[in-house]
C-alpha cells in the first residue's frame, strides 16, 4: 500500500508540474494560434535565474519574484517584436520560435555550464511528514498546493473577470474578438505573457526536485505537448485533467514497467485521440 500512496503523490506532484507549463501552451495557442516552440525555454531560463538568485540571496520567494519578471519581460518582447508579425503563419512560427530555443539553450550553456544541477529548497520544506504510514517530501506536497492553488486562480481569472471573458471569447471566435473594438494586440501581449508566467513559476517549483539542464527544456515542452493534445487546445480544463492523465501515467509507467515507459505514456494517448480527436475537452468543428 505504500508503494502505491507514494507513486500518486509523486505522479500528483509532477501533474501540477506539468499543469503550470501547459496551461501558459494552451492559453497561448488557444487563443492567438501561435506554436511557441520556445515555450520549454521559458521554464529553462527561469530556473537558471532563479539559481542565481538563491545562490546569491538565499531568499526563494525573492528568487520567484526575480525569474517571473524576467520571463515575463523576455516573452513580451517575443511576441511584440517578432511573433506579431506571423499571424497565422504556422510554419514561420515554428522556425523562429525554434530558433529562440536554441538561442535560449547555447546562452543558458554559456552563462551556466551543462552540468545538471538543483536549485535549494525553502529551509521551511525541507523535511518530510507522516502521511499515515508512509513519509512523504513536504516540499512535493507543496507543489501540489501550489498546483491546485493556481489551478482554482487560472479558473476564477477566466470565468469570473472581464479579461478572462475576453479570452474565452477569443478562443472561441477571434474574428467576433476584433470586431468588437477590443485591443486584440493588448490581449495578445496580455496572454503571452500569462504563458510565460506560467511557464517561468512550473520552472523555478520544477527546480528542487526535476533539476536544471540542458534538454530539461525540450523535455517539458514535449509533456506539455501531449497534455494539451490529451485535454483538449485552449481549454484549462482540459489542462488540468490533461496534465493529471499524464503525470500519473508517466510515474507509475517509469515506475512498474521502466522499459516501456513512453510506451505507457503516448499508447493512452494515441487511443484518446482515435476517440476524440479534438481531446477530452476539445471543442468539436462543426
Amino acid at each position: 500500500m505504500a508503494f502505491w500512496i507514494i507513486q500518486t503523490l509523486n505522479g500528483l506532484s509532477y501533474s501540477m508540474l506539468l499543469f503550470l507549463v501547459a496551461a501558459g501552451f494552451t492559453l497561448i495557442f488557444g487563443l492567438m494560434k501561435i506554436i511557441n516552440i520556445a515555450h520549454g525555454s521559458f521554464y529553462l531560463l527561469s530556473a537558471y535565474i532563479g539559481l542565481t538568485v538563491l545562490r546569491a540571496t538565499g531568499s526563494f520567494l525573492l528568487a520567484i519574484l526575480a525569474s517571473s519578471i524576467a520571463v515575463v519581460a523576455v516573452g513580451i518582447a517575443m511576441q511584440s517584436l517578432f511573433l506579431r508579425r506571423f499571424y497565422m503563419k504556422e510554419l514561420q512560427q515554428v522556425l523562429l520560435t525554434f530558433g529562440f530555443v536554441l538561442i535560449v539553450a547555447d546562452l543558458c550553456l554559456w552563462i551556466w555550464g551543462g552540468t545538471p544541477q538543483a536549485l535549494p529548497k525553502p529551509s521551511l520544506l525541507k523535511g518530510s511528514i507522516w502521511i499515515g504510514s508512509v513519509v512523504f517530501p513536504s516540499y512535493r506536497l507543496f507543489v501540489i498546493l501550489i498546483g491546485v492553488v493556481i489551478a482554482l486562480g487560472l479558473w476564477i481569472f477566466q470565468e469570473k473577470t472581464k479579461f478572462g471573458a475576453i479570452v474565452r471569447a477569443g478562443v472561441d471566435d477571434e474574428e467576433m474578438l476584433r470586431g468588437s473594438g477590443i485591443n486584440i494586440q493588448m490581449v495578445f501581449i496580455g496572454v503571452f505573457g500569462l504563458g510565460a508566467l506560467l511557464a517561468g513559476i512550473g520552472g523555478m517549483i520544477g527546480g528542487p526536485f526535476v533539476g536544471v539542464f540542458p534538454g530539461v527544456d525540450i523535455s517539458m515542452l514535449l509533456l506539455a505537448l501531449v497534455v494539451v493534445i490529451i485535454g483538449g487546445v485552449g481549454s484549462l480544463k482540459g489542462a488540468f485533467v490533461g496534465s493529471l492523465f499524464v503525470g500519473l501515467i508517466d510515474n507509475f509507467g517509469k515506475a512498474l514497467f521502466p522499459e516501456l515507459s513512453l510506451f505507457t505514456l503516448f499508447a493512452p494517448m494515441a487511443i484518446i485521440l482515435a476517440v476524440r480527436p479534438t481531446g477530452i475537452f476539445g471543442r468539436m468543428e462543426e
